[in-house]
C-alpha cells in the first residue's frame, strides 16, 4: 500500500550565527523575495515560516513595499507565521520570557491576519517539560519537535500536548542539491523508510533547511519522484496542519509526561550550557532587571513604559534565540550581544530611576515588589554621610534623580561622592513601603583566617580542604578538547585540584562578615570572595579573576556523602526532578561511531539546584551558572569553560561536525571572568526564601 507524504516547505532562520545579522538579513531578504515569488505565482502551494516572525519583521524593515503581498499570502493561508517572536533555547529561557516571547510573536502573527499555530520548536536542543504549559495558555494545542526524542514515535502526546517528533530532523536540502532525479528519489525513499518506522500511515516530510531558498523546480521534481516511488509513496505538498488534521487520533498511541533530553538519536549539544558564561550572566541579569522595571511601572499604576519594556524584551528575546544565548556563534554575534544587553539594562534601570524621581520616592525609603514577606540585609546609595549605618563602599557619579530630572542637566558641581550604606529591614510585607532605620542587634556572625559562619551555617578550613557544613568544597580544573557546543574530554584527565594559597577577612561588621581566599593552580590564582549576613542561611561565592589558559573547563564541586541519583533543578521557574546514574564517566564511553554524541551527566539549570536525598541536602542559586555535571557524589557546576572553535570537527565527545570548524578567539574567554552563586542547606521553601533574597525585588 502506498503511503501518503505530507510534505511542508519550510527555511530554519537563525537571525544570526555562523554570520552577523546583518549579513544574514541580506541573505534574508533574497530567500524571502524567491519564497514570495513562488507563492505570488501558485508555484508552490504553501510554505512554513520557521514558527517565529522576528525573520519576518526584519524582512519587512526592508521590503515595506510587500507587506501587502504579506498580509494577502497569509489570509489565503498560503503563508503561515508566528507563534514565536523568536526560537530561544527552552533552558536557558525563563517562564516571563518564554511568555512574552508568545505574547509579542501572536500580537505581530495577528496584527498581519494568521490565526493558525503550532509550537514549532524544531531546532532548539532539547525540550522543557513546561513549554506546554506555557502554550496552552496562550490557546497552542500543537507542538512540533526533534532534539531529544530517542525512540519516541512521530505522533504522541507530550505533557497533555499533541506533538510531532520530526523523526529525521527539520533539515532536508536534497531539492537543492545538483543531483539528478533517480539520485534524489533513492535518497527521499531512504529517509522516508526510516521515518515510516515511526509513523502510522501518514508521514510528515520537512523540505528545507538552514537559511535556504526553494528549488523553482520543486513541484515538478516532485512529480517525478512519485512516479519513481509510486508503489511505495506518494509526496504531497502541504502544511503541517494538514498532517495534524489527518493524524488526530493517533496522539494518544504514546504519552510522554517529562522533558526531551535523550540524545541517544540527535545531538543535544550539552556543553552550550557552559559556553560563554559571560552572556549567560547578563542574560540573567537582564531577565531580573527587566521584570523588576515591570513590577515596578505596574506598582505605581502607570502604562506609559509598557512600549519600552515590550522593546526591552525584543531585544532581550532576540539574544535568547539558541544560537545566541548558547554561545555557539562568531565573536562578533555575541559582541552585538553584550550591546543589546547594555541597551536592556539601559532600559531597565532608566525605568526604575524614572519612576523613583517622579514619585518622589525618598532617600532611605524602601518597598517590597516581590510575592513573599521580606526580612533580611539591603543596600542603598546616597550622596550624603549616614550616621548608624555600615558603609560598604564609596564612588564618584551624579545622583540618579539629578538625571532622571527633565529640568537639570548635571554640572561639574553635581558630580559628589556617592555612599553605599547596608541596613536591616524586617517583615516588610508585599507592596509595602517603609522607611529604612538603623538597627542595633546583637550579631551572631564570626569570621576568622580559617572560619566564617553564623549560628545556621559555616565555612571551616582544615589541613587545606574548605568544609561548608561538614561538605567538601574544592576547585577542580579539566582539559577541555571539544568546542563551544560539547565539553571534550580527555579520558586521561581526571582534574588538577587547586590548592589553597592563602585567607585574610575582608570585612567584620555586625551585618556582614566576608573572607578572601585565593586558590593557587598551574597557571593562575584564583581569588573567591565567601560573603555572609547576619540572619541568613546561605552563602554568596563570588569570583573575579583574569583567565590566561586557552581549552579548559574550570568547576566549582561539592563533595557529598553518597553518590547523587537525583538532582532537583529549576526549569522556567519551577524546580523539576532529574534522574542520574552517578557512576557514569563520560571518558569511559566515548563514541567511536559516525554520528554519535556521548552521553553524558550534565544538566542545565536556570537559576539554580536542590539536592535533597538521604545523606545528601545542599542548595546552590546562581546568577549566571546554567550548566551542571553529576559524577559519583560529587556536583560540579562550571565557573568557566574555555574552548577556541564553534564546531571541533575532532571533539571526542560527537563524532561529526554540529556546525562549521571556525576559530572563535573570544570563546577562550582569555579575560576578567566573574561568577557568582550562593549555597545553603534546607529543602524546597529554603530555595525559594533564598531566590526572593538573591533576586529581590526590593526598590531602595
Amino acid at each position: 500500500m502506498t503511503k501518503q507524504v505530507i510534505a511542508y516547505l519550510h527555511t530554519h532562520w537563525d537571525r544570526e550565527w555562523y554570520r552577523e545579522f546583518e549579513i544574514f538579513r541580506m541573505r534574508l531578504l533574497r530567500v524571502f523575495d524567491n519564497i514570495l515569488n513562488l507563492l505570488e505565482n501558485c508555484i508552490i502551494p504553501s510554505f512554513y515560516f520557521d514558527g517565529q516572525v522576528s525573520a519576518l519583521e526584519d524582512y519587512l524593515e526592508m521590503r515595506p513595499e510587500k507587506e501587502e503581498l504579506v498580509r494577502k499570502l497569509i489570509q489565503e493561508k498560503k503563508l503561515f507565521i508566528g507563534p514565536f517572536y523568536c526560537l530561544v533555547d527552552e533552558f536557558l529561557t525563563d517562564k516571563t520570557c518564554f511568555s512574552k516571547n508568545l505574547e509579542i510573536g501572536l500580537k505581530i502573527a495577528h496584527k498581519y491576519g494568521c490565526e493558525d499555530f503550532i509550537g514549532y520548536l524544531a531546532d532548539t536542543f532539547g525540550h522543557s517539560q513546561n513549554v506546554t504549559e506555557i502554550l496552552h495558555e496562550y490557546g497552542i494545542d500543537k507542538c512540533i519537535v526533534w532534539r531529544g526524542c530517542g525512540d519516541i514515535p512521530a505522533e504522541f502526546k507530550w505533557c497533555g500536548t499533541d506533538t510531532v517528533n520530526l523523526i529525521r530532523g527539520y533539515f532536508n536540502d536534497i531539492f537543492c542539491q545538483n543531483i539528478d532525479i533517480a539520485a534524489k528519489a533513492k535518497f527521499l525513499k531512504k529517509e522516508l523508510d526510516l521515518i515510516a518506522e515511526k509513523s502510522s500511515e501518514y508521514i510528515l516530510l520537512p523540505l528545507g533547511g538552514d537559511h535556504l531558498g526553494i528549488n523553482e523546480c520543486i513541484t515538478e521534481e516532485i512529480k517525478q519522484i512519485n512516479q519513481i516511488l509510486q508503489d511505495e509513496y506518494e509526496i504531497t505538498l502541504g502544511s503541517p496542519f494538514d498532517y495534524f488534521n489527518k493524524v488526530q487520533d493517533k496522539f494518544n498511541n504514546f504519552v510522554w509526561n517529562d522533558e526531551l533530553r535523550d540524545n541517544s538519536k540527535t545531538f543535544t549539544l550539552q556543553g552550550c550550557y557552559s559556553s560563554r558564561l559571560d552572556l549567560k550572566r547578563l542574560n540573567i541579569e537582564c531577565t531580573y532587571k527587566l521584570d523588576l522595571a515591570s513590577k515596578f511601572a505596574k506598582q505605581q499604576g502607570t502604562k506609559k513604559y509598557d512600549t519600552l519594556i515590550d522593546w526591552g524584551y525584543k531585544l532581550l528575546i532576540q539574544n535568547q534565540a539558541h544560537d545566541s544565548i548558547c554561545g555557539c556563534s562568531i565573536d562578533d554575534v555575541h559582541r552585538e550581544n553584550e550591546i543589546r544587553y547594555k541597551k536592556i539594562l539601559q532600559i531597565a534601570n532608566g525605568i526604575i530611576d524614572e519612576l523613583k524621581f517622579e514619585n518622589h520616592f525618598e532617600e532611605k525609603k524602601v518597598i517590597n515588589l516581590s510575592y513573599k514577606c521580606f526580612s533580611g540585609v539591603i543596600e542603598f546609595e546616597t550622596s550624603t554621610v549616614q550616621e548608624g549605618y555600615e558603609k560598604l563602599s564609596t564612588r564618584k557619579g551624579f545622583e540618579s534623580e539629578l538625571l532622571a530630572n527633565t529640568l537639570r542637566v548635571p554640572i561639574t558641581e553635581d558630580y559628589k561622592t556617592l555612599y553605599t550604606y547596608m541596613a536591616e529591614v524586617d517583615e516588610i510585607e508585599p507592596n509595602e513601603v517603609e522607611y529604612i532605620m538603623p538597627v542595633v542587634k546583637e550579631s551572631d556572625l564570626c569570621v576568622k583566617e580559617n572560619f566564617i559562619g553564623n549560628s545556621k551555617i559555616n565555612l571551616r578550613i582544615e589541613d587545606g580542604q574548605i568544609f561548608i557544613n561538614g561538605i567538601n568544597f574544592s576547585l577542580i580544573n579539566y582539559a577541555d578538547l571539544g568546542d563551544s557546543y560539547n565539553f571534550g574530554p580527555d579520558k586521561n584527565d581526571d582534574g588538577k585540584t587547586f590548592n589553597i594559597l592563602r585567607t585574610r577577612i575582608l570585612m567584620n561588621t555586625s551585618l556582614r562578615v566576608s573572607l578572601r581566599i585565593d586558590f593557587e593552580g598551574a597557571w593562575d590564582i584564583i581569588p573567591l570572595i565567601v560573603s555572609l549576613n547576619r540572619g541568613d542561611a546561605f552563602f554568596k561565592f563570588d569570583f573575579d579573576w583574569e583567565n590566561t589558559r586557552k581549552n579548559h573547563l574550570l568547576c566549582a564541586v561539592f563533595c557529598l556523602n553518597n553518590p547523587i541519583h537525583e538532582v532537583f533543578s529549576e526549569d522556567m521557574n519551577k524546580l523539576i526532578k532529574r534522574k542520574f546514574a552517578p557512576e557514569y564517566n563520560i571518558r569511559k564511553y566515548l563514541p567511536k561511531t559516525r554520528g554519535l554524541e556521548a552521553k553524558n551527566n550534565t544538566a542545565p539549570m536556570q537559576r539554580g539546584l536542590l539536592i535533597d536525598e538521604e545523606g545528601n541536602n545542599i542548595g546552590i542559586v546562581t546568577k549566571g551558572l546554567t550548566q551542571y555535571e553529576v559524577s559519583d557524589n560529587r556536583i560540579c557546576v562550571p565557573l568557566l569553560r574555555a574552548t577556541g572553535q564553534i564546531s571541533n570537527p575532532y571533539n571526542p565527545a560527537r563524532t561529526t561536525p554540529a556546525g562549521p570548524p571556525l576559530e572563535v578567539i573570544d570563546l577562550q574567554m582569555l579575560k576578567r571572568c566573574k561568577a557568582e552563586f550562593y549555597v545553603f542547606f534546607g529543602n524546597e521553601n529554603a530555595f525559594e526564601d533564598v531566590l526572593n533574597k538573591v533576586y529581590s525585588y526590593i526598590i531602595t
